[in-house]
């Protein structure tokens, strides 16, 4: 877990923050905590140390839990002890949804703040890869197209035209969503690349999600954890091995790793921007509606995400890839209307 705390002074802490009229709403110094998504993280922690230096009595807390892991923490409930936002890097799912309402916190606002691409990485040092989603899909599935165990030991294994190098895939566990991103964005397109596979999610919903995005468990595909840092260290130090995570992390190793092209198309802000790159994907911010009275820095925090979330803004140079036209500004939009959810609208 990576955390940043404040090393400013903090005024004072509040002692409640629920919704029904509680707590010290109209106290400027407060505590803020975040937790969720490390694809987020050092986009939320860069928002943090600039809205600490504006406003020295304010205390921001941000914690990479992972976007599942964060998702429970924030939906654990309404009070101090609770965080008042999360980060993600998937859309928040109507049973979490439905989880933050049973313990009281049924006023979720989402909020995006851009646009991500999950990247496959691979060390600057080694021939480079060019791979299809459903090269991918039946490199690392557990039983792709429900044929049995997967026995493919290396790329060429899957695809005669790929290089005989042996399959190693350093990914995200279950509790990130950047797995949830790259079963979804990756492993079910190429498991669809079979039309029975397509059928069969008709028929059969259960064993379709089991096909097609269930990975191996024999070693080729391995558990990295959260800390997207260490990632790129292991895979530069080992050429062959193939990374998993957020497009912001390639855009700051660029001179240890590189991205593995993807259909075609590599991971560019322009591809991810338009959307043309297979792993685009958005990114948000949600927040607990119940926590903004008693702590009025919310909406001021999130002003100056917007502010930097902006074409142009500091985020982006940090690997960001800003929303543009119609999508710029309704994110912008909504970061000062800050509308609940419909959970109607959620799956």
């Amino acid at each position: 877990m990576k955390k940043i705390a404040s090393a400013l002074p903090l005024a004072a802490l509040l002692t409640a923050c629920g919704g029904s009229g509680g707590g010290s709403g109209g106290s400027s110094a407060a505590q803020l905590k975040i937790v969720g998504s490390s694809t987020v993280y050092p986009f939320t922690t860069a928002v943090a140390e600039a809205f600490q230096r504006a406003n020295p009595g304010t205390s921001v807390i941000v914690e990479s839990t992972g976007t599942g892991s964060g998702v429970k923490l924030f939906c654990g409930g309404v009070g101090e002890q609770h965080p008042d936002m999360v980060n993600a890097s998937r859309a928040m799912k109507k049973s979490e949804y439905d989880a933050c309402a049973a313990t009281g916190a049924r006023n979720v606002i989402e909020v995006p703040i851009g646009i991500d691409g999950l990247t496959l990485i691979e060390s600057n040092k080694a021939a480079p890869l060019k791979v299809t989603v459903a090269d991918i899909y039946k490199a690392i599935a557990a039983n792709p197209f429900g044929k049995g165990a997967n026995r493919a030991q290396t790329w060429r294994d899957v695809n005669p035209s790929l290089p005989a190098v042996k399959i190693r895939v350093l990914g995200p566990p279950p509790t990130s969503g950047t797995r949830d991103s790259l079963a979804e964005l990756i492993l079910t397109k190429g498991c669809e690349s079979d039309p029975a596979m397509k059928e069969l999610k008709k028929a059969d919903e259960a064993k379709h999600k089991d096909f097609c995005t269930k990975v191996r468990e024999d070693g080729v595909y391995v558990e990295a954890g959260e800390n997207d840092n260490l990632l790129v260290q292991k895979v530069e130090a080992d050429p062959g091995t193939v990374g998993v995570l957020g497009y912001s992390f390639l855009a700051e190793n660029a001179d240890r790793v590189r991205p593995v092209e993807i259909g075609g198309v590599l991971p560019t802000e322009a591809t991810i921007q338009d959307l043309s790159y297979p792993g685009a994907r958005k990114l948000y911010l949600y927040v607990k509606g119940e926590h903004m009275t008693a702590k009025p820095a919310i909406k001021n925090f999130l002003a100056e995400y917007a502010k930097q979330w902006a074409s142009g803004g500091a985020l982006e140079k940090r690997g960001l890839v800003p929303f543009a036209g119609a999508e710029a500004q309704a994110a912008a939009a909504q970061a000062t209307a800050l509308k609940p959810l419909d959970a109607a609208t959620l799956k």
